[in-house]
C-alpha cells in the first residue's frame, strides 16, 4: 500500500485559521458508512444522532503552552516547541527553530533572568535542553509559553501570545496537562451541548492521551507500512474502562480517544484500566476492537490520522466525503468543521 494512495488536493482558502465563532456551530458532516452516504448539518445537532444508549469517549489531556521564544547571546531568536518531558521536570525534548546555528552548550535567555541550555542533539530536528526558570517552571511556561498551534495557522511574525488562541485552542473539558497539540475532535463541544447529551441519557467517559507533536507529521515513506508512529502517552481510569466494557456502543471523539481504546482493549475489545504507551498506527486493514461511531476532524493529505478514517469508514467513501467537503467549502484541519461516522 503506497503512501501516494492516501493524497488529495486541497485548496488553500480552505484551511481554517480562526476557529468558528461559537464552539458549537462549526458544520458537521455526517457518514453513514452501512449506507455509503453523508450529508451536511451543524456540530450543534450532534444529538439527533447520538443514541440513549451510546457512551461518548473524550480525551480530556489539556494543551500545554508549549511554543516559547527565547534569543541567543547574538541577540538572534530561537523559537522552540517543547515535545516531551524526561524524568526531569526542567528537561525536555525540543524542536528549535532555527536549528542550523545552534549547539550543544548554546545559550538561551528569556526577559526575566530565565535562560535554557542545550545538552544534547536527539536527531537532526530534535534536541535536550535544560530549563533554569527565575521562577518555577509552570510559572515560567505560563508567562512565556504561547499556544503551539499547527505551522499551517498563521499568525503575524513575532505575535507570540494570542489570548483567543490560547482559549480556543483548548477543549472545555480539558483537565490533565500534557499535550502539545490539541485533541482537536474536542473543540467543539461546548458546555451546553455537554449538558444536552446528559440529558438525553448519552453517557460521557473520561481517557486521557497526550497529544504529541508527531501524531501531525506527513507519511514520508514510499510505503504506508515503513512509517513508525512516536509513543504517546495514555491513562484509561477503572470508572471508564467499566463504562466502555458495560455500553452497547462507543462513540470516540478523535483519533486521540480511538488509539487509546484501541491501545487498552484486547482482541476482544475489552478494555484494561491503566497507564501506558503507544506508537499504534492504524490504517486501512485494520480491525476496530472497541470503538462503533467517530467523531473526527477533517486531516491532513497522507497523514497517519487520514489513514485512521480511512480504515475505520473505507477509503473510497472517505475520499468521496472528503470531495464533498471541498465542494461544499468545510473549512479544514485543527481550527475547522468536523465529520460524524456512524
Amino acid at each position: 500500500m503506497k503512501t501516494e494512495e492516501f493524497y488529495y488536493n486541497l485548496p488553500k482558502e480552505l484551511i481554517a485559521q480562526k476557529p468558528c465563532e461559537s464552539r458549537d456551530h462549526s458544520r458537521m458532516m455526517v457518514v453513514d458508512r452501512s449506507r455509503g452516504s453523508f450529508e451536511c448539518r451543524h456540530f450543534y445537532e450532534l444529538p439527533e444522532f447520538l443514541e440513549r444508549d451510546d457512551l461518548l469517549v473524550i480525551n480530556n489531556s489539556r494543551v500545554i503552552p508549549a511554543k516559547l521564544s527565547g534569543k541567543k547571546s547574538t541577540g538572534a531568536t530561537i523559537e522552540m516547541l517543547l515535545l516531551e518531558k524526561t524524568d526531569s521536570p526542567m528537561i525536555w525534548e525540543v524542536l528549535l527553530k532555527p536549528a542550523k546555528r545552534v549547539s550543544i552548550g548554546t545559550k538561551i535567555s528569556f526577559d526575566d533572568r530565565s535562560w535554557a541550555e542545550i545538552t544534547k542533539r536527539i536527531s537532526g530536528k530534535k534536541w535536550l535542553i535544560r530549563f533554569h526558570p527565575a521562577t518555577g517552571f509552570d510559572a515560567f511556561l505560563e508567562k512565556f509559553g504561547s499556544a503551539p498551534l499547527p505551522p499551517y495557522i498563521k499568525r503575524k511574525r513575532g505575535q507570540i501570545k494570542d489570548p483567543s488562541d490560547l482559549l480556543r485552542y483548548q477543549t472545555v473539558y480539558a483537565k490533565n496537562p500534557g499535550s502539545v497539540a490539541a485533541p482537536t475532535a474536542g473543540l467543539h463541544f461546548s458546555e451546553e451541548i455537554l449538558d444536552t447529551l446528559r440529558e438525553k441519557g448519552t453517557d460521557i467517559a473520561q481517557v486521557t492521551l497526550h497529544v504529541g507533536y508527531g501524531t501531525f507529521i506527513p507519511i514520508e515513506s514510499e510505503f504506508v507500512t515503513d512509517h513508525k508512529m512516536e509513543s504517546e502517552t495514555f491513562e484509561v481510569s477503572e470508572e471508564t474502562a467499566e463504562k466502555i466494557n458495560s455500553a452497547e456502543r462507543v462513540v470516540a471523539v478523535g483519533t486521540t480517544s480511538i488509539r487509546t481504546l484501541e491501545s487498552a482493549s484486547d482482541p476482544e475489545g475489552k478494555i484494561t484500566p491503566g497507564k501506558g504507551n503507544t506508537n499504534l498506527f492504524i490504517y486501512p486493514g485494520y480491525r476496530f476492537k472497541a470503538v462503533d461511531k467517530v467523531l473526527t476532524n477533517f486531516h491532513l493529505p497522507a497523514s497517519s490520522l487520514f489513514l485512521l478514517v480511512c480504515a475505520f469508514a473505507g477509503k473510497d467513501l472517505m475520499r468521496r466525503a472528503y470531495a464533498k467537503a471541498i465542494e461544499e467549502k468545510f473549512r479544514f484541519y485543527s481550527y475547522g468543521d468536523c465529520m460524524l461516522i456512524l
